[in-house]
């Protein structure tokens, strides 16, 4: 399986060769099993075409489109760079969902493990500008939104986006996740 083949479309939208490059050997590296997972262990949680095998990517794909589209809207007004550092962050939002070796169940915390994935690997971050990197890996440890709490615990475990960036990336996601929406991957979005 050709991991770039399966995000080819969404990693086309990204226009900064280093943003790129670091989004594909990202995705790279994620472990096997982001290829294959539904998006929610459960099945609570996602719409039916971001079920069974496969789902997780499908959802990842709804996730960038939503953005593509709601960059027409004048209301958003992000630079070509943000742009890319969005695409870059849902691209790799959910890359370690399942942890580093495939729980049973979401880990509550991978966004962080995501986060430290990235922070650990420094050919990950080798040519890629700092500056960048933390936009990116702030846009991916806050992708749950309010949804920041331990299942059993009950304790803040993932911080709250605070960025205009931030908030974006949950938007997206939140609305890849609803059940009431449906997407049609054959039709191509353009950026």
């Amino acid at each position: 399986m050709d991991r770039l083949e399966i995000f080819k479309t969404e990693l086309d939208y990204i226009r900064n060769p280093g943003i790129r490059e670091f989004t594909e050997k990202t995705l790279n590296k994620l472990p096997e099993y982001f290829f294959s997972i539904p998006a929610s262990s459960t099945g609570r949680y996602h719409p039916s075409y971001a079920l069974g095998d496969g789902g997780l990517i499908r959802h990842t794909q709804a996730a960038v489109r939503i953005a593509v589209e709601l960059f027409r809207v004048d209301l958003f007004k992000y630079t070509e760079d943000e742009k890319d550092m969005i695409i870059s962050s849902l691209i790799l939002h959910d890359g370690c969902k399942f942890g580093i070796n495939h729980s049973k169940y979401t880990v509550t915390e991978h966004p962080l493990v995501v986060a430290n994935f990235i922070k650990n690997d420094s050919e990950l971050r080798e040519n890629l500008d700092e500056n960048i990197l933390k936009i990116i890996i702030g846009c991916i440890e806050s992708h749950m939104g309010q949804w920041t709490k331990d299942f059993k615990t009950k304790k803040d475990v993932l911080p709250r986006p605070k960025t205009k960036m931030q908030n974006f990336v949950h938007w997206c996601d939140y609305l890849a996740s609803r059940k009431c929406l449906e997407f049609n991957f054959d039709v191509k979005v353009e950026r």
